[in-house]
């Protein structure tokens, strides 16, 4: 197994790009002013942020290689690894990379939510691809952020650049949703799909055997991200991938609950439950009063 290695810091980067450090926290590269990347397995500890605007073959995310389409922003978050591919004809890249050090937002607003840029999590083939304007604007944003690093460091700098990274981070967050929309034929049939693995799920004896699905279960089964497969259905339905697998053991449970001949603890253990109370919580949660009055009432 070929070594790791670790990126740390901002530094550490920009010395293997062989570019200067304005910031010891973040650096934005253009691409076809640094040196390529080593043929290497990196374990970033940084959030890194690609745009690549020709295609090339070199990057292997997680164990998966991927072909840069143009245009094309991946998102790298802590703990991700990147490889770079030996053997590969290469050419000097255009495009922008942006890197920061998790410190750099700590205390800021962007510190507290970026845990809601779920695309940090995303598998490789679920990249954002740009268009025209919105690559421009991309660019824009990263010229905005190499402009505070140009300035001398101040009190303001910290508030300035992690505020310019929010703003850009929230444009991303409506390319993504534009993104789910004209990307719609190869997401088509995604909800059906996660339906039907729903339904094979509580008929499978799965349930006694593993408990109640997760949402990263159905994800995998349908070869995506749990962070990409959950914004996509929430999109889709309106509701989140775990309230959605909720309203099923929901409908399910009523059903159930007709028979007379089950006690409440047998659907509970059924449905995939560890406890029968942990059941009669979600239920009366969901409806309003426990499936001992629903069964009363029905």
């Amino acid at each position: 197994m070929s070594e790791i290695v670790k990126i740390e810091t901002v530094t550490q980067y920009n010395t293997m790009r062989g570019v200067s450090t304005l910031h010891p926290l973040i650096t934005v590269l253009d691409l076809s002013k640094a040196h390529p990347m080593p043929a290497k397995t990196f374990n970033f500890g940084l959030y890194a942020i690609f745009l690549k605007e020709l295609n090339c073959g070199e990057l292997k995310y997680g164990r998966n290689q991927y072909d840069y389409q143009e245009g094309t922003l991946v998102f790298i978050s802590p703990g991700q690894v990147l490889g770079i591919q030996p053997g590969v004809t290469t050419f000097e890249p255009k495009g922008w990379a942006v890197l920061f050090h998790p410190d750099l937002i700590k205390g800021t607003s962007l510190g507290r939510n970026i845990h809601q840029y779920s695309f940090f999590s995303y598998d490789v083939k679920e990249a954002l691809h740009l268009s025209e304007k919105e690559k421009q604007l991309v660019i824009d944003a990263f010229n905005k952020i190499q402009y505070e690093l140009e300035q001398s460091i101040d009190k303001h700098s910290k508030m300035l650049i992690a505020s310019n990274l929010e703003l850009f981070l929230n444009y991303c967050v409506r390319f993504y949703d534009r993104q789910f929309i004209t990307r719609e034929t190869p997401h088509k049939g995604i909800v059906e799909k996660f339906e039907a693995l729903l339904n094979s799920y509580f008929t499978s004896g799965k349930p006694q055997e593993t408990g109640l699905p997760a949402v990263s279960y159905f994800a995998k089964e349908l070869h995506l991200s749990a962070n990409y497969f959950g914004d996509l259905i929430k999109k889709e339905t309106g509701k989140t991938a775990q309230d959605y697998i909720q309203s099923k053991v929901i409908d399910l449970a009523k059903e159930r609950i007709m028979n007379a001949d089950q006690s409440i603890s047998e659907i509970a253990y059924e449905l995939g439950f560890a406890y029968p109370q942990h059941f009669t919580r979600l239920f009366k949660q969901k409806v309003g009063i426990t499936p001992n009055a629903y069964r009363s009432s029905t």
